[in-house]
């Protein structure tokens, strides 16, 4: 069993998905949390087992190894044009439904939760409408809790002059281990100022970067109001709000967004579209630690820089994979400081795009699989006893 342990570590989820129907035994060692935490953990080292995923009208992946093909993910309602992922950690998608329909998804195990519906209740005793949500999905290493973070804007119906500046919040935090949703009551008064219409909309910038057990989203530049350029960031372990150092940027105005790669949160500085710098920051939540890991140009190959996000290192550390404009992936090879543009067969037009890693990672309700499970011997139990009741009554119609 050490021998198959060993082997089986090696192996793609897919594999072993497959590998549980060869005994009792092998079942066991692929569903034990040990083995799944191993398995994760080496494929996390080796940057085996990636894909990217591909958000267009639908959703599609793509295998990191090889990025050649896009396939549609097959996933429960894969019918729903509104159907976004928000976020992934560990090989668990969170898919957005709608405002309210929130779920869970593991592509390798096909495992499916919904979470369960949180009303967006507005300020009590204002006339207000929702507006914008943020959403967040990423794991307290705390108490190993995988958490949903929402926050929903409100802006009062009777003054539109307002509208655009000045926003009430209603902010939850689903976990998964309780099954439950709470509602945050203490939020610094700048949140109010982190919507801007246009910025979030493009690129879908309301989603939260997970880095260093904390969520991610840049509040933008308020000129009018004298506000630069914030990371704001919300620990999924004390569960409070804070403000990330940023890099020292160019003086320059600048537009900034934040990535991740391999856990360390990125800042990408936008300089009008002509050029992009991103910043590596090393040690979390040291200012110091800020590095400038690579700084591309706008070229003729690449007319426009309106958007790049940094998705992953490749296998040797010697490039880093992009997402640019939302039209294409590029390889930046960072000691040639060359990009050469992958070609994906099937991909969308336009996409955003998401890194996943397979694993096997439970999500599953337990009361939930245990009443599957006990619903499943019931029916092997009546199937058997019809088999033994034709049985016999066969044999008595041959006596007669």
């Amino acid at each position: 069993m050490d021998v198959i342990t060993d082997i089986f570590n090696r192996l793609p989820v897919k594999s072993l998905v497959r590998f549980k129907a060869l005994s009792k035994a092998c079942s066991s060692l692929i569903d034990d949390p040990d083995f799944i935490k191993d398995h994760l953990s080496r494929s996390i080292k080796t940057r085996s087992n990636l894909n990217i995923i591909l958000k267009g009208l639908h959703l599609y992946s793509v295998e990191f190894d090889y990025l050649d093909n896009a396939v549609p993910l097959d996933y429960p309602l894969s019918s729903g044009a509104r159907t976004e992922v928000f976020g992934s950690c560990n090989g668990i998608l969170t898919f957005s439904l709608s405002d309210k329909n929130l779920a869970y998804y593991n592509p390798s195990t096909r495992q499916f939760r919904r979470l369960p519906v949180s009303e967006i209740d507005p300020p009590s005793g204002e006339s207000c409408k929702s507006g914008y949500i943020f959403y967040g999905f990423g794991l307290d290493v705390k108490t190993n809790d995988y958490k949903v973070l929402r926050m929903a804007t409100f802006n009062k119906t009777d003054d539109e002059e307002n509208e655009s500046y000045y926003f009430d919040y209603e902010v939850k935090v689903y976990s998964l281990k309780n099954n439950s949703w709470s509602k945050i009551t203490k939020l610094p008064f700048y949140l109010r100022f982190m919507f801007q219409f246009f910025y979030h909309l493009l690129h879908r910038r309301g989603y939260g970067v997970l880095a260093g057990g904390v969520l991610h989203w840049v509040m933008p530049p308020r000129i009018e109001f004298g506000m630069r350029n914030t990371i704001v960031g919300f620990d999924l372990g004390t569960e409070e709000f804070i403000e990330v150092p940023q890099p020292n940027c160019a003086d320059k105005s600048y537009l900034l967004d934040v990535g991740v790669l391999e856990g360390r949160l990125c800042a990408v500085c936008n300089y009008d579209q002509e050029k992009i710098d991103v910043w590596l920051m090393k040690e979390y939540g040291v200012k110091e630690s800020w590095t400038l890991l690579l700084s591309v140009q706008r070229s003729r190959t690449i007319n426009t820089l309106a958007f790049l996000k940094p998705l992953a290192y490749s296998k040797d550390l010697d490039k880093v994979l992009f997402e640019i404009n939302s039209q294409k992936l590029v390889w930046y090879d960072l000691q040639k400081k060359k990009m050469r543009s992958v070609k994906i067969g099937g991909s969308p037009g336009s996409f955003g795009a998401e890194v996943y890693i397979g694993s096997l990672i439970q999500i599953d309700d337990p009361k939930r699989m245990q009443i599957e499970k006990q619903n499943e011997l019931e029916k092997r139990k009546n199937e058997s006893c019809k088999k033994r009741d034709d049985f016999l009554s066969k044999g008595f119609k041959l006596v007669l």
